[in-house]
């Protein structure tokens, strides 16, 4: 693949899981790609290890994106690698909370507000001056954002802030040339859905789903890797389901 070549990358979260994937699948399609981590520095490190290994080009970047400041201090330091030019961006890095509304503390809330939707948002806000026509944002959603799977209401709340935020920024951003989209995953097996590994986490999943077999992280990095790249160049303002068929 070399869909993506001569272009730059940013994946927050790609120290692990989904954003590993995205970032591993973006750099296999020529993109050079900076790998966003908190922190996880040795997984990070692994991440870019892994690109430069099989050809490609990368670097990491650390910043904290539960912090108010967080977002501004990773846009700055992505535009002193690559300079004027970002071409895709992935905003990845989200955290869960698996809790009843009645255990649902303050604190709960504001930090997966902060991080799941305060974080893209403002990520996207402070990259505009190096986003060109032709640029693709891709945000993540996720299938709680539009069904109910277990105790996750905050967390759900904050995903169809994304869902939301798609329409505003693609409207907003078009005239720029400036994609943007969302994938929104079911059950994968991941760090972040442990549940997923167990004999119970897998029975309750393929209740779910119209497909039979417990998603990983790459299902969800190529659809990630598509849409940023030119083969959905008529694509924007859509949340894109990638969940084997879940809840139909």
């Amino acid at each position: 693949m070399s869909k993506l070549n001569g272009k730059t990358a940013l994946v927050t979260g790609a120290s692990r899981g989904i954003g590993r994937a995205s970032a591993l699948a973006l750099a296999q399609a020529g993109a050079y790609v900076l790998v966003h981590y908190n922190s996880g520095a040795a997984a990070a490190d692994e991440v870019v290890e892994a690109i430069r290994a099989a050809g490609g080009r990368a670097d990491k970047v650390q910043a904290d994106m539960s912090a108010a400041d967080g977002p501004a201090i990773l846009a700055a330091r992505a535009r002193e690698i690559v300079g004027e030019r970002l071409d895709v961006v992935v905003a990845n890095a989200g955290i869960a909370k698996e809790l009843s509304i009645q255990d649902t503390t303050v604190a709960d809330f504001d930090e997966l507000f902060a991080v799941n939707v305060r974080a893209p948002y403002f990520l996207v806000q402070q990259l505009l001056p190096v986003l060109v026509a032709g640029s693709s944002v891709v945000l993540l959603s996720s299938l709680a954002a539009h069904a109910s799977v277990g105790q996750l209401s905050a967390y759900a709340a904050t995903k169809g802030a994304i869902d939301t935020l798609v329409l505003h920024f693609a409207a907003a951003l078009g005239e720029r040339g400036i994609r943007v989209n969302a994938v929104a995953p079911g059950v994968v097996a991941t760090d972040m859905s442990a549940f997923a590994r167990t004999d119970e986490g897998r029975d309750f999943t393929l209740g779910l789903q119209a497909l039979k077999r417990v998603a990983n992280a790459q299902d969800i990095a190529d659809a990630v890797a598509f849409l940023a790249s030119d083969d959905a160049r008529w694509i924007t303002g859509d949340t894109l389901r990638v969940d084997g068929g879940s809840k139909l």
